[in-house]
């Protein structure tokens, strides 16, 4: 483990007090600070902030330019995609039966559980202390509000909030919710950047 002294791979930083495990691949310009955590053979890309006291899996993938903040846990085997946004206390779990012991009360061990994925599609944002229970997916540009219980896959630009979580709303890549196009059908805008989205059978595109 790399920890107690900082330790500065140019353009890698890694702050006193993080735990990062020699096999671990962190891409340039990413930056772990104090008290994090991050697993053997993780893979991070470029220009990605860990957060102090987060903690990365073991094995977990994560895209360029990804934000995980303080106390965030991302269990293995979660795959991040390119300028994820994970929240402060966010949980990603990976165990949908979860129980410290057999049905005979014996300690269950590494292999009596076989760990379920989820997967944060491009750009989508978790709120404070969302938890996404696993296996679910988090759809491009989607968001999840703060203190939400994600238990099914959120469709792409959709916003979420609640417990368990539901649809109220969608969202363009500024983060802002999106407002329907007067007199139109089916047709949203960006009131940020004026882009337009098209609505069909629930799910929406960029037009």
């Amino acid at each position: 483990m790399k920890q107690n002294s900082e330790v500065v791979f140019a353009p890698v930083r890694i702050a006193a007090g993080a735990q990062v495990d020699e096999s671990v691949a962190l891409g340039p310009g990413t930056a772990v600070w104090e008290l994090a955590q991050i697993r053997e053979q993780a893979v991070l890309g470029d220009n990605c902030v860990v957060g102090r006291g987060a903690y990365v899996g073991p094995g977990v993938r994560i895209g360029n330019g990804v934000k995980i903040q303080n106390h965030a846990l991302v269990y293995e085997p979660a795959e991040l995609g390119d300028g994820v946004f994970v929240g402060p206390a966010v949980v990603l779990t990976n165990d949908h039966n979860p129980r410290s012991v057999d049905p005979e009360g014996r300690p269950k061990q590494r292999d009596d559980w076989e760990p379920v994925r989820v997967t944060v599609a491009e750009g989508a944002s978790l709120g404070a202390r969302s938890v996404c229970v696993a296996p679910v997916r988090v759809g491009r540009w989607a968001m999840v509000a703060a203190g939400a219980v994600v238990t099914r896959d959120v469709p792409d630009f959709a916003l979420v909030a609640g417990v368990p979580a539901r649809h109220i709303g969608w969202v363009g890549r500024a983060g802002r919710r999106l407002r329907e196009v007067p007199g139109s059908t089916g047709m949203w805008e960006c009131p940020d950047t004026g882009a337009l989205h098209a609505e069909n059978d629930g799910v929406l595109t960029e037009v």
